[in-house]
């Protein structure tokens, strides 16, 4: 049997894992997901629900904890997938879309994959501003995204020993972070009464936190796949659920008491580093190489996305190391070039960014887990993902784009966003419930649907 190795260059690419090369256990689950939220960007999404949403102590911790644990459970189903068929995300949703119908899904994921890593740059070279005024940011984007770098060529065992390191330092550091802004630097006598509940604000706050967990699904079973086939679906979920859901709790309730306890205006990293002032320099280096982690899984998603795509339009190629190294750094190159463009007017843009990864996330998550856990349940057949003709799936599955496309559409009237609101957002107060509208229309219509026009039956031998 296999065993894990972060020193080990990994040669697997999209391939199927053979049984021969799994390893590892939910404990790693649990730390991989755990460990890759304890980083600043987690800290400022959590501090939107205090600064952008405006809302209170107690309620912005509702709002974020309600989201994240019903967010998680899309995300822990996704993940408890990758033990069973041992191939990336993105090749498993050919399974629903076609061979060629899945580049649309792949192309969307891969630009996500780009703004969160540029998103964790900028907050990187911040974090290196405000411990030495006066300093250009841009080396501390740069160092930051070449230890992430380091660990997308090596792939996939070296991630998993990121994260449960970041799982140790972080986690130790961000609960001194707590107790050094309660107990020794103080929170100011108004803090429990800043702010007032809106109900605009809270419902943002839900669907920001649950988008956090939903966008982790195009790929958290990249970090299962290796997993051995007997490692349980209730295994996979509860490891993914909780390593996922605490992990991204905790920092984004730090964020929420930065946001509070600093005055308006102030950026979460400034006012972290004034309310830990003594510390600062320990806190913001080690939470900011703790983002190499969450980094480095975007570099090593988008590259394998990126080959998904390359190896749909040229079959033949079975992409290796060397690929994706190569296209790590392509992908790092341009990353690092959005983050210095817009890291100026970054909070507006990364509200923005999110918003729209809720629009088009929300229909392929609901496709995917109703194809998966009710039509085929967990029985594919894997040879048939590699084949140009889509082999049983089709080059494209015209149920699966419409109702894709169905999926976006429904929540236009929902939608409240700087650039467009919804008229029945707007009737409603701004409020944006668009995603709660995308998964209770596009779940059933695609089972419907493919129950009555397609053959989403249980694939015949060598399914799994």
């Amino acid at each position: 049997m296999h065993k894990n190795n972060a020193r080990r260059l990994e040669s697997a690419t999209i391939q199927p894992i053979p049984l021969s090369e799994r390893h590892g256990t939910t404990a790693d689950l649990f730390t991989v997901w755990f460990g890759t939220n304890f980083m600043l960007l987690t800290i400022v999404t959590g501090g939107l629900a205090a600064t952008v949403f405006a809302l209170p102590l107690g309620w912005a911790l509702l709002g974020l904890a309600v989201g994240n644990l019903v967010g998680a459970v899309f995300m822990a189903l996704h993940s408890a997938q990758g033990p069973t068929l041992g191939v990336p995300q993105m090749i498993q949703t050919r399974g629903q879309f076609g061979s060629i119908g899945s580049l649309l899904v792949v192309v969307i994921v891969l630009v996500m994959y780009v703004g969160f890593l540029a998103s964790n740059l900028v907050l990187g070279g911040e974090a290196l501003v405000s411990i030495a005024p006066g300093i250009s940011d841009t080396p501390g984007i740069a160092a930051v995204a070449i230890v992430s770098v380091v660990a997308a060529v090596y792939g996939y065992d070296l991630i998993h020993t990121y994260a449960r390191v970041t799982t140790w330092f972080a986690g130790g550091v961000l609960t001194l972070a707590f107790v050094w802004i309660i107990w020794v630097h103080g929170l100011p006598a108004d803090f429990l009464s800043r702010n007032t509940f809106n109900l605009s604000g809270f419902l943002s706050t839900i669907s920001a936190a649950a988008l956090w967990q939903i966008a982790y699904a195009p790929y958290v079973s990249d970090y299962s796949r290796y997993m051995p086939p007997d490692t349980g679906v209730r295994s996979a979920f509860w490891a993914s659920f909780w390593g996922c859901s605490l992990g991204s709790m905790l920092p984004m309730t730090l964020g929420v008491v930065v946001g509070l306890a600093t005055p308006k205006g102030t950026s979460i990293v400034t006012g972290l580093a004034l309310l830990t002032q003594g510390i600062a320099p320990l806190i913001l280096i080690v939470l900011s190489v703790g983002v190499t982690t969450a980094n480095a899984m975007n570099l090593y998603c988008g590259a394998l996305s990126t080959m998904t795509l390359g190896q749909t339009l040229v079959p033949s190629w079975s992409p290796g190391a060397a690929a994706r190294t190569v296209i790590s750094l392509a992908i790092f190159a341009l990353s690092l070039t959005g983050a210095l463009l817009g890291k100026s007017s970054f909070l507006s843009n990364y509200e923005n960014f999110i918003l729209l990864l809720l629009y088009v996330l929300v229909p392929w998550t609901a496709i995917n887990l109703v194809d998966y856990y009710l039509l085929r349940h967990a029985h594919y057949d894997v040879e048939s993902f590699f084949r140009h003709d889509g082999g049983i799936y089709g080059r494209v599955n015209g149920v699966a784009i419409a109702c894709y496309v169905l999926g976006i559409l429904v929540q236009l009237p929902f939608i409240d966003s700087p650039l467009y609101t919804g008229p029945i957002a707007l009737a409603m107060g701004k409020v944006d419930l668009s995603w709660l509208a995308g998964l209770a229309i596009t779940s059933p219509a695609y089972y419907w649907l493919s129950k009555r026009l397609t053959s989403a039956t249980p694939a015949a031998a060598g399914a799994k």
